[in-house]
C-alpha cells in the first residue's frame, strides 16, 4: 500500500533540487499559501498562478500547485476578492489548494531552468554566466570496524559525498586499530563492559557539501555499527562548485545570426522573437537566461558572448548591447514555460512509489499577442 505523502514531503523534494538558499534575496520562494500536512493526491505543474490557472487545477480536483513565478512578490495589505488577486486567493482558500514557488532557486539549480533552455538550444560545454554561489566543502572522517567499511562508505556516497568534478564515490581509507573502553550503561556492538577494545578499524574520508552535510551524517550513522559513531568534520579552504544566473556555451558549429534566430523560434515554439545585430553575422558563443536579463548585458558581453538570448528587453539596453556589438534576441519572458514538463518529470521519478498524480497547466498565461 502506497504511503500517504503530504504537502511538506513534496516540498522536500524539490528542494533537493533546487535548494531554497539559492534564491536571490529579493525573491519569495517555497509556501506561498496553504498548508503543509495535508495529504496529496494530485499535483499541478504551471509557470504562473493566474485565475484562469486556478479554474483548471479546481476542475481537475488538484491538491498542490507547483509555479515558477511566485503569486505573492511584495507583502499584500488587503484581500480584496473584487481584485483578480484577490479573487485568485478566495478561490485557493475555499477548495483547499496549496500553492508552492521555485523562483530563481530553480533558475539558478543544476539541472534548472537556465540548463533547460540551453539543452533545447543545442549548447555544449555549459558555463555559469553570473555567479552567485560557491558551495562550501567539508571534509568527513570516520572510524568503522573493517567488517563494515564497504556499507558505511556506500551510505556516504549514495547520500551525495564524494563527488568532485565528473566522479562520484571518491574516498580514502586508512587501516588502522581502534582502541575503546564500553562504560556502565553502554550497549557494545563489540566488547563488554569496562574492558579496553582493541578494534581492526578503517578511517574513511570524503568530501561533502556543507549544505547535505546533516542527511550525509545520518546517512552514515545509520549504517554504523557503533552506537557512538567517532567521526570528524574538518573545514575546508577549497571551495565547490559554482552556480548562478544563466548560462553561456557553444553551438555545435556556428551559424548567422538569422539562422540562430529562426534556431530559436523552432526550438522554444515562439512564432517571433525581437533581435539586435548584423543578421548576417557569424554566432557560436551563446548566452542565455531565462525571464528578465537585460541588466547582464555585460556579463555576456564579458565572457565572450555573439548573442544573448534573454526576454524583457527594454530599448535603451538593447541599443547599448547593439552598440557595444553584443547581438540581442529577445523571445519572451514566457519561455520559462519549459520547466512545466521538466518538473513534472522531476517529480514523477521522486514520487513512483506514491499514489499522486502530476499534471501540467494547459492554461495560456502569455499576455501578448503577435498580430
Amino acid at each position: 500500500m502506497a504511503k500517504t505523502i503530504r504537502n511538506l514531503d513534496v516540498f522536500r523534494m524539490l528542494e533537493e533540487w533546487a535548494p531554497k538558499h539559492l534564491a536571490y534575496d529579493w525573491d519569495n520562494v517555497g509556501m506561498q499559501l496553504g498548508s503543509l500536512s495535508k495529504p496529496v493526491r494530485k499535483i499541478m505543474v504551471t509557470l504562473d498562478v493566474l485565475e484562469s490557472v486556478v479554474e483548471e487545477a479546481i476542475e481537475n480536483n488538484v491538491d498542490l500547485i507547483i509555479a515558477h513565478h511566485p503569486l505573492f512578490f511584495k507583502s499584500i495589505k488587503q484581500v480584496n476578492v473584487e481584485s483578480p488577486q484577490g479573487r485568485i486567493i478566495q478561490k485557493l482558500i475555499q477548495n483547499d489548494i496549496t500553492v508552492y514557488a521555485a523562483h530563481t532557486n530553480l533558475d539558478v539549480a543544476d539541472g534548472g531552468v537556465n540548463d533547460m533552455l540551453c539543452d533545447i538550444l543545442e549548447l555544449n560545454t555549459k558555463e555559469v554566466l553570473i555567479e552567485s554561489h560557491r558551495e562550501k566543502l567539508v571534509k568527513v572522517a570516520v572510524y568503522v570496524p573493517d567488517t563494515h567499511s564497504t556499507e558505511v562508505r556506500e551510505a556516504l556516497s549514495n547520500s551525495g559525498a564524494g563527488h568532485i568534478g565528473n566522479y562520484s564515490h571518491c574516498t580514502f581509507q586508512t587501516p588502522g586499530k581502534g582502541s575503546f573502553k564500553p562504560l556502565e550503561g553502554s550497549n557494545p556492538y563489540i566488547g563488554q563492559a569496562n574492558e579496553l577494545e582493541m578494534v581492526e578499524e578503517v578511517k574513511i574520508e570524503t568530501i561533502v557539501p556543507e549544505s547535505i552535510l546533516p542527511s550525509v551524517l545520518n546517512a552514515m550513522e545509520n549504517a554504523h555499527p557503533y552506537d557512538e559513531v567517532a567521526y570528524d568534520v574538518y573545514p575546508m579552504e577549497i571551495q565547490g562548485e559554482a552556480t548562478g544566473i544563466g548560462r553561456i556555451g557553444l553551438l555545435e558549429n556556428s551559424m548567422t545570426l538569422e539562422s540562430f534566430c529562426e534556431h530559436v523560434k523552432n526550438k522554444l515554439n515562439v512564432p517571433n522573437v525581437r533581435v539586435t545585430g548584423n543578421l548576417k553575422a557569424k554566432v557560436k558563443n551563446v548566452a542565455i537566461l531565462g525571464g528578465s536579463g537585460e541588466k547582464y548585458i555585460y556579463d555576456a558581453l564579458n565572457k565572450g558572448a555573439d548573442v544573448y538570448v534573454t526576454g524583457d528587453m527594454t530599448f535603451h539596453v538593447a541599443q547599448d548591447a547593439w552598440q557595444m556589438g553584443l547581438s540581442v534576441i529577445d523571445p519572451g519572458h514566457h519561455v520559462e514555460k519549459v520547466m512545466k514538463q521538466a518538473t513534472k518529470h522531476y517529480l514523477d521519478q521522486k514520487l513512483q512509489q506514491h499514489n499522486v498524480d502530476v499534471l501540467v497547466s494547459h492554461a495560456n498565461t502569455e499576455p501578448f499577442r503577435f498580430i
